[in-house]
């Protein structure tokens, strides 16, 4: 994974919501830069994400199925937000 662990790459991963992905490559970034602050900032805030079942309300889904049923009652909340206004 080092060889091709690059900045780029870990925002994708977060970006796709794949965050312990991300974490990891900017666990190996860190590991090389361990100066950078951009990536002292990402693994600070991907920490948080990963370690808190606070950071949506619970916790966050892990299988593929739970995260179509996660996305289909987010979709479902924005109709009806959609609808009252």
């Amino acid at each position: 994974m080092d060889d091709i662990a690059t900045k780029t790459l870990a925002q994708l991963y977060l970006e796709q919501g794949h965050f312990q992905k991300a974490y990891e490559i900017y666990k190996a970034l860190s590991e090389r830069d361990p100066s950078d602050p951009e990536i002292r900032k990402k693994l600070l805030e991907l920490d948080k994400v990963l370690n808190s079942s606070q950071a949506f309300g619970h916790p966050l889904p892990r299988s593929r199925e739970e995260k179509i049923r996660f996305l289909e009652r987010w979709l479902a909340r924005i109709r009806e937000r959609k609808k009252v206004l």
